[in-house]
This record gives C-alpha cells, structure tokens and sequence, in this order.
C-alpha cells in the first residue's frame, strides 16, 4: 500500500500546540515516509521543535475494499538545493510521461530551496476493513 497510494495525511503539533492533519503526497523510500515541500512551508517551524508525527494512508472507496495504514513516527527536515528527487518521484505516481514533464520543469523554475521531511516509522497498523482485519474496538462492538 505504501508504494502505489499517492496521498498522505500528515499530522503533527503546530507551533501554538494545537494539532494539525494536512493532505500530502509522498514516497516510501529506504524504509522511511518521504514528504518534500516548500521551505517557508509552517509544518518546518512545528517539527523543528516537535517531530513527533502521524501519518495515515488509505485506499478503497468502499467498505469492502476500504484499507488504512497508520503510522506514528519521528521526522527529520534537511533542506536540499533545487527541486528534491522524491518530490519528483512521488509526482509520477500520479502523472502521465508528458505531464510529467510539463510539471517538471514548472517546479524547477519555482524552487531554489525545498525541504524533504524524512519520517522513520516507529509504530504502524494497517487495517483491512473488507477482510474483517479492524480495530479492536470495532471488532469488541460486533462481538
């Protein structure tokens, strides 16, 4: 699931404390959740200081194919020259080859700077709600 979904929830504490879901694309890479994004972007402050994260992917667009992946992790922010590779990558997830190309070089023109937040899950769950794989509350309702 972590390789063809292309959408992400990220969530995390923002810098009044309060917290915060945001939609991101992203890639799974080296055993890690790759988010890129702009560096004057307000989740850099928040996790500079919080990097405790959540992240939650799903797929299915009914009950019986309805699947989520739960993660809970630490991220780590580095600032990378020009446009970062796995923001490109997780692009082509979504894109044909010509779009591809056409989104390529808007980004290229856009950023000098961009953030890529490294997550290193520490906690995960996946949930297969068709197959009956639900939480355990769930499971205790219909017990």
């Amino acid at each position: 699931m972590l390789q063809p979904a292309h959408l992400a929830r990220l969530a995390y504490t923002g810098q009044d404390g309060l917290p915060r879901v945001v939609p991101v694309g992203f890639l799974w890479s080296d055993e890690r959740i790759v988010i890129c994004t702009a560096t004057t972007a307000p989740k850099l402050r928040a996790l500079s200081s919080r990097p405790e994260v959540a992240v939650t992917i799903d797929a299915g667009s009914t009950p019986a194919d309805a699947r989520s992946v739960l993660v809970r992790g630490i991220a780590t922010v580095e600032i990378v020259d020009g446009v970062a590779d796995e923001y490109l990558a997780a692009a082509r997830k979504t894109m044909d080859a010509e779009q591809v190309e056409t989104f390529e070089h808007a980004v290229r023109s856009l950023y000098d700077q961009m953030a890529r937040i490294s997550i290193e899950p520490r906690w995960a769950r996946f949930y297969d709600f068709g197959a009956g794989r639900v939480p355990t509350f769930i499971s205790a309702l219909a017990g």
